[in-house]
């Protein structure tokens, strides 16, 4: 039996090889690749992503013309054509390049799947940004009566995950625009959440514009809990203690604090909004 190249020491086994979506959704057996002239294939209705990076698909136009398209594209048959399901960015990289075919798998798909399937994708990718993903969540739900739950089995989400994206879309119009601009985190736009005072919310947001306040600022701003010192923290600290609270720090992203006295004590992790705590208790459950 032939053993599978080596990603580096060890690397492999620390990183989970994902399916890429072709394998997910079609069986093997099923994968009949078809060269599909690009005329044919019209753009995907449910396309989740809206904002395409010119340098990122300048980088893919110089890939395929040095390598060909990789991965097909997934279609389903419409009328005489054919309409994409996923691999919008290859498409237009090929009709940029004046591709006459490109390769693409042919399967049946329902409008739910449609959007599922280009959803993953996307996520998979790391495409979307945070407004364009609770839209495609928001859509799934509404148009075709799943839950929370349902959305987040669908695309391998934690349901809380899932319902941190959506309330997003709980934001005014301004801010959900500086989110997907970039001007703004998601994690700002989260401490803007957290802020129940719309006056206080809308000056802290146009604080966060002009450049001067980190999130951790921001957080303080907002009304509610403030954070509160842990006994001790300034006191000496063991180098090997200060390294493994390091080490929590760089994976949950958040202060960590451990005392520990002859083998024993105690770690205690901060957060500062609820939505903060939500996001804590996923990556815990995801080790």
């Amino acid at each position: 039996m032939n053993a599978k190249p080596a990603l580096g020491r060890g690397l492999g086994s620390l990183i989970p090889q994902k399916k890429t979506l072709t394998e997910q959704v079609i069986p093997e057996a099923r994968r009949e690749i078809l060269d599909v002239p690009v005329e044919q294939i019209r753009e995907n209705p449910r396309q989740p992503r809206l904002h395409f990076s010119p340098s990122d698909l300048e980088d893919l136009i110089n890939s395929i013309k040095e390598h060909g398209i990789m991965q097909p594209l997934v279609v389903t048959r419409a009328g005489d054509g054919y309409e994409l399901i996923a691999g919008e960015r290859r498409l237009r990289a090929s009709r940029t390049l004046g591709l006459k075919t490109v390769p693409a798998i042919v399967r049946d798909a329902t409008e739910q799947q449609k959007l599922e399937l280009a959803l993953i994708e996307n996520i998979q990718r790391q495409d979307l940004n945070a407004v364009e993903e609770a839209i495609a969540y928001k859509a799934l739900i509404d148009e075709f009566q799943l839950t929370q739950e349902d959305v987040a089995k669908r695309v391998g989400k934690s349901r809380s995950n899932v319902a941190n994206i959506l309330r997003l879309l709980e934001l005014p119009q301004e801010m959900l625009d500086a989110l997907k601009g970039g001007e703004i985190t998601k994690s700002h736009a989260r401490t803007l959440l957290a802020e129940p005072d719309l006056v206080k919310r809308q000056q802290l947001f146009e604080r966060i514009l002009q450049g001067g306040v980190t999130v951790r600022e921001a957080e303080a701003r907002v009304s509610g809990p403030k954070r509160v010192p842990t006994a001790g923290s300034h006191a000496a600290k063991d180098p090997n203690v200060a390294a493994h609270e390091k080490r929590l720090r760089d994976v949950l992203r958040t202060k960590v604090d451990i005392q520990e006295k002859n083998g024993v004590g105690k770690i205690s992790i901060a957060f500062y909004s609820r939505e903060e705590l939500l996001d804590l208790l996923d990556r815990l459950a995801e080790k």
